[in-house]
């Protein structure tokens, strides 16, 4: 029992720092990605089958960012936040999709990541980041929860009962108290969608280079870029010189 609560205080201590420093996780993941596309592997990174590989991919992506999307549009302030100097949680969201998953923000991180991991085009790579973003992150939620639990005691006993880890199930779904709110997802989420589109770019512009050694992108990724950097400019003008995405309470 002591080697037990020895190991759980070690792995959550771990899991605070780990916590501190996850924002650099995703540029460490693009960089091993360049790297796996070296050499290109079959299918070739402009052909047909890589073309739909893309898609796929960038589907998968999107889903994460749905899953973003819907977790911040209701949440209250001061929870599922972006904080990076320690844990932060003025209430336990319980409700919405907080009652099918509870790191529902982790899963779709996840998802995100592995997305962007198929533009590899590699069979290995996105398996490697599973387990990385496992062993990463595992740490990260058993330190997270342990701050819940000590702040919040039987009600986070009764919603870990009742909720799974990171698989979701809607037998316990319970609605959300607030109603959803895009201006509030439009604030705190244009840094994720830039993120999404330039790094497909990257991957886009590496892969075709690797593949062709020709320094060339296809229009429909340039558009992507512009219009993703041209959202993610207004979006970032209008929360730092107005007031429209502001919304009480979020």
């Amino acid at each position: 029992m002591v080697l037990s609560m020895g190991l759980q205080r070690e792995l959550t201590n771990s899991g605070n720092w780990l916590f501190r420093w996850r924002s650099f996780l995703p540029i460490t993941v693009v960089v091993c990605a360049v790297v796996a596309m070296l050499p290109m592997p079959t299918p070739k990174h402009d052909g047909l089958t890589a073309d739909s590989v893309e898609v796929v991919s960038l589907g998968i992506s999107c889903l994460g960012m749905f899953i973003r999307a819907l977790t911040v549009g209701h949440t209250p302030a001061g929870t599922s936040g972006r904080n990076t100097a320690g844990q932060v949680a003025e209430s336990l969201n319980t409700t919405g999709i907080y009652s099918t998953v509870r790191h529902p923000l982790y899963l779709a991180n996840f998802l995100i990541g592995l997305g962007l991991a198929c533009f590899t085009l590699t069979w290995w790579f996105p398996l490697m980041y599973t387990l990385t973003f496992w062993l990463y992150y595992e740490r990260i939620m058993l330190a997270e929860e342990a701050f819940l639990r000590s702040k919040f005691g039987e009600q986070f006993n009764i919603w870990v009962q009742r909720t799974p880890v990171f698989i979701p199930s809607w037998k316990n779904y319970t609605p959300a108290t607030l109603e959803f709110s895009i201006r509030n997802v439009l604030r705190r989420e244009y840094n994720t969608l830039l993120q999404i589109v330039v790094v497909g770019f990257l991957l886009e512009f590496f892969g075709d280079w690797f593949d062709t050694k020709r320094l060339s992108v296809s229009m429909p990724w340039c558009l992507l870029l512009l219009t993703g950097t041209f959202a993610w400019a207004c979006l970032r003008t209008l929360k730092r010189n107005s007031s429209v995405l502001k919304v009480e309470g979020r």
